[in-house]
């Protein structure tokens, strides 16, 4: 569930080591700077482009995990970029992390712009908020996209778990390193290990939303890396929960489900957001919607 190089090893700080200069690469300009107040957060968001909305929700830590893939999502679709809480440039509260709470920010941020029914994509974390904002909101997701995303704690291979249940205790090494890197300096005022302490307290905790999976009417498109942090057999659990992979769709296609499943070849966890195939296999999930004006 978090940002690139963050699940290499089974220690988040040796792992930072790794990530902090792949976190060197330029951000894409931020425009149309907004603030809502919704749920008691004061939530930022930018907004790019024209057309159907459709709402970006980023990976850990990390409130650019999609590179340059935001700016050519716009070019087909209004995207929506939310900084998650205590991300980036929307500030923390005395609230825990969790995706629920967050999927509820989601729903709520939809309403105060009175968009009515929207997609969402989310990637990692933010396909978890994605997902619970789906769960617990249906009434205002149309479309549904999740990249790299579990629908159980144990979807993950066992060295990300462990990786998941060291963050809180090693927050206080990471945080300061995270201050003075790149990422850091773009963000001057995200407590970072407080940050880190917070997502661990999140990703520790086991769940499953298998049940919630099965009873999504929404269409959804499952993306994933062909050498994922995920369990090739979890996203084949998922995708059947999605009600896929239950059998041939014949001749013409017309038995295949309505959803989509996607791995992605040549890509991991840490590189499948920024991956150019992506807003390509998003824009044909979306189908006429998602075509240029004129």
């Amino acid at each position: 569930m978090l940002r690139r190089d963050f699940l290499k090893t089974a220690t988040v700080t040796a792992v930072l080591a790794a990530a902090l200069p792949v976190q060197a690469r330029k951000a894409p300009a931020i425009s149309n700077e907004h603030f809502a107040d919704v749920n008691g957060q004061h939530l930022f968001y930018s907004v790019h482009g024209v057309g159907k909305p459709l709402i970006l929700l980023h990976g850990g830590i990390d409130p650019n995990s999609f590179g340059t893939n935001r700016d050519e999502l716009a070019r087909r679709r209004q995207v929506i970029a939310v900084h998650l809480q205590a991300h980036g440039r929307t500030p923390d509260t005395d609230r825990p992390l969790r995706s629920e709470t967050m999927g509820d920010d989601i729903a709520a941020l939809i309403g105060y712009l009175k968009l009515g029914k929207v997609d969402i994509m989310g990637y990692s974390l933010g396909s978890a908020v994605a997902l619970q904002t789906a769960i617990r909101h249906p009434d205002v997701v149309d479309r549904l996209i999740l990249v790299s995303a579990t629908m159980k704690q144990d979807g993950f291979y066992p060295e990300a778990v462990a990786a998941f249940k060291q963050m809180e205790t090693n927050a206080p090494t990471v945080g300061p390193a995270v201050k003075a890197s790149p990422l850091g300096k773009a963000y001057p005022d995200v407590d970072w290990t407080n940050l880190f302490r917070k997502v661990g307290d999140m990703t520790k905790r086991p769940y499953d939303w298998s049940a919630d999976v099965a009873r999504l009417k929404m269409r959804t498109l499952l993306v994933f890396a062909d050498a994922d942090a995920i369990r090739p057999e979890h996203m084949v659990e998922f995708w059947k929960a999605l009600g896929g992979g239950q059998r041939d769709a014949g001749l013409d296609g017309s038995l295949r489900p309505a959803n989509e499943l996607a791995i992605l070849p040549g890509t991991t966890h840490y590189t499948l957001a920024v991956d150019p195939m992506l807003p390509e296999i998003v824009g044909r999930f979306l189908g006429a919607a998602s075509k240029v004006a004129g």
